[in-house]
């Protein structure tokens, strides 16, 4: 039976009435706003939300780059994490002038500050948009298929929101290719830091409390939008609510969690574990590594890779958490079983078309193509290994020579990242003006030369189309020390003067990005037509099954896009992990020590008479929550903010392939610590007036 956007309400409608077993239980499930179980989580919470309820968390919630915020005044001011400004932070500090160090307190609207290439956007308008997408692959294989696919989303995509500045529109894909939405958002590409406490009171107790509960950190901050050169307008947002919150209390979880896998099949977790993570884990911990050395050679250097070294730090930990969720024999089991079900009850009319016989068949190619895709395209979608080893000079002039290489083309043949629809978001980026530190930028070249030779082995024709005659550090010193690119300048010339400006150009990472285009979209084209290609149309194939199987007890793996989900405030009592819900500022008196990384912030410690001890710091919540759900605003049945989710439990992080209800809980700041560190602490009453707290 073919899917169709009829047939899919059909079946919905049928499966509401119906004893049918369901996939989601309890609080299970990051739920797209158009397909919410409003009925489900009313009875599970004992609340009485609406659709106008949805709507108003929708227009209130906010994606800032790869994470989530929520508005929560009429005058444009967001709240989300701290560590999800901290490259903000670091673009507008300098040495002399730390904010991490200090924290960024302006005494005004007039001195918050622009946070370079930083972007803002609201989910406006959501429209089906599957036929159109099915209808473009149809009959189609291998990169036919992909480019078919991709050319028309590029065009929905343009003709929903044109050559507009303030508009970004997406095709998303859901249930794995079974559904694709039109995604509308207002745009700010004006966002402006407003508050970031200090960089140790939101990292307090380091790697070692990361992932973990009880927690003790004001990992909380504050930008706002502006258009015209003045606030937005924002009236409908949340209301921020300090008081001591209550263990019970049923909440809700809106933001844009980045990637889960749950609706993998076995075969293709398989690989995840066995290929995809082992070689992530691998190479993360040596580019920590190098870090962490480089970082020990000076203060300028310390101050170039605090960043950088608690971002890797951080995808470690949760590749670990995920590595050990699939060597669990019960959560694998748990896995199988439910696969099982579904094979039994959907396999009988597959016919010749069996989707799970087609992913089997696909991994093995997989599994030999991932290390060279990872390496030299990025894993886009599957792993965490950065091209270019996360090089800002490179990864400007690979988007500058493939810009221009691609923007010769109709829109709908280009690759899909330089679509017209697109290209304001990639100037947006290409043009902002952002510090470049050579000495670290050179240690990421170094890194990712080294391991793309080692992986692939010194005789692969990547390696040596890579390297040529040079050694990975002779290479990269020669590419970033001649290199003019850190002047948005330069970057603006070349990207305005197209193809025949970057031909022309004498800068070695511009003529070096030249020199690899060909092997490595070779490896591209390679990926799509034997991996990408099949296992989309499989699991077009198999979201059908799953639909006609389970009707709308199915929700969507995440994909970057904006969820909801929901729980209510309490601990855990799994063994080894047993706590309470609630930590105060009298346990982070408690479990300082005065030595890193338990060492409290100055300002903060200055303050500690002043701060009420029992005040709520942070809190635990059973949410489905993922890593992109940083910052998501943590909001009542009243529709009042208590919180911003920040972090989860290491337990938790299996979440990226099935829900565990024992295990699960995402770690909350709550809006009391915030309001307390703002008028105790950081001396910010403006602000706190602003939120409406007298």
């Amino acid at each position: 039976m073919r899917y169709t956007p009829a047939l899919v309400a059909a079946l919905l409608t049928l499966a509401a009435g119906s004893a049918a077993p369901t996939l989601a239980r309890a609080e299970e499930g990051m739920w797209t706003f158009d397909n919410f179980p409003i009925a489900r989580a009313n009875q599970t919470l004992g609340t009485n939300i609406d659709q106008a309820w949805l709507d108003r968390v929708r227009l209130s919630s906010v994606k800032f780059g790869g994470c989530s915020a929520g508005l929560v005044s009429a005058s444009g001011l967001v709240m989300t994490n701290n560590h999800c400004v901290a490259t903000c932070v670091a673009n507008l500090s300098t040495q002399e002038t730390n904010y991490a160090e200090t924290g960024f307190t302006p005494r005004s609207r007039e001195e918050e500050l622009k946070c370079p290439g930083g972007t803002a956007e609201i989910l406006t308008d959501i429209s089906d948009v599957t036929q159109r997408m099915h209808a473009a692959g149809a009959g189609l294989t291998g990169q036919a298929f992909t480019r078919a696919r991709d050319a028309e989303a590029s065009r929905i995509e343009q003709e929903a929101c044109g050559d507009a500045t303030d508009k970004r529109c997406q095709v998303v894909t859901l249930y794995r290719g079974g559904q694709f939405k039109l995604y509308t958002y207002k745009r700010y590409s004006d966002v402006r830091l407003a508050w970031a406490p200090e960089d140790r009171a939101a990292t307090f107790g380091g790697d070692l409390d990361n992932f973990s509960f009880p927690r003790f950190a004001i990992d909380a901050a504050f930008i706002r939008l502006y258009e015209n050169g003045a606030p937005a307008r924002t009236p409908t947002h949340f209301k921020w609510n300090a008081s001591r919150p209550v263990e019970g209390t049923p909440v809700f979880v809106s933001g844009s969690p980045g990637a889960t896998q749950r609706l993998l099949t076995q075969d293709q977790l398989f690989s995840v574990r066995d290929v995809v993570l082992p070689m992530d884990q691998l190479i993360a911990s040596e580019l920590r590594g190098r870090l962490i050395r480089y970082s020990e050679e000076g203060e300028s250097q310390a101050f170039e890779a605090m960043d950088p070294i608690v971002s890797i730090e951080n995808t470690y930990k949760r590749g670990l958490g995920r590595m050990r969720a699939l060597t669990d024999a019960n959560f694998m089991r748990m896995k199988a079983e439910a696969e099982a079900d579904f094979r039994s009850r959907a396999e009988a009319g597959v016919g010749a078309d069996n989707p799970w016989t087609t992913l089997t068949g696909i991994q093995p190619v997989l599994r030999e193509s991932y290390p060279a895709y990872a390496l030299l395209e990025g894993g886009t979608g599957i792993g965490t290994t950065p091209v270019g080893g996360g090089s800002q000079l490179f990864l400007w002039a690979r988007t500058l020579v493939r810009g221009a290489q691609e923007r010769g083309k109709p829109s709908a043949e280009r690759l899909p990242e330089f679509a017209d629809s697109r290209l304001a978001g990639v100037q947006s980026g290409l043009f902002a003006e952002r510090p470049v530190y050579p000495g670290l930028e050179q240690v990421r070249m170094e890194w990712w030369l080294s391991k793309t030779r080692e992986w692939l082995t010194v005789d692969n024709a990547n390696v040596r189309a890579l390297l040529g005659q040079e050694s990975p550090e002779g290479l990269s010193a020669r590419l970033i020390e001649g290199t003019t690119l850190a002047d948005p300048a330069v970057r603006r010339a070349l990207w305005e003067g197209g193809l025949a400006a970057i031909e022309a150009s004498d800068d070695p990472l511009i003529q070096y990005l030249l020199r690899i285009q060909e092997p490595t979209r070779a490896v591209r084209a390679a990926w799509e037509e034997q991996v990408q290609a099949p296992t989309d149309r499989a699991s077009e194939r198999l979201a059908a099954l799953r639909f006609e199987t389970y009707g709308d007890t199915v929700y969507p793996d995440a994909t970057g896009t904006l969820r909801l989900t929901y729980g209510q405030i309490e601990g855990t009592d799994v063994p080894g992990q047993r706590f309470g819900a609630f930590t105060t500022f009298d346990g982070l008196w408690d479990r300082a020590t005065g030595a890193a990384p338990f060492d409290v912030a100055p300002k903060l410690l200055a303050a500690r008479d002043r701060i009420d001890r029992s005040t709520v710091l942070n809190m635990a919540v059973s949410s489905d929550t993922i890593g992109g759900s940083s910052g998501s605003p943590v909001v009542t049945a009243a529709g009042e903010i208590v919180g911003a989710n920040f972090d989860s439990t290491v337990l938790t992080q299996r979440n990226a392939y099935g829900y565990d209800r024992n295990v699960n809980r995402s770690v909350i700041v709550t809006t009391g610590a915030v309001t307390t560190a703002l008028r105790d602490v950081y001396g910010m009453q403006w602000l706190v007036e602003e939120l409406g707290v007298r």
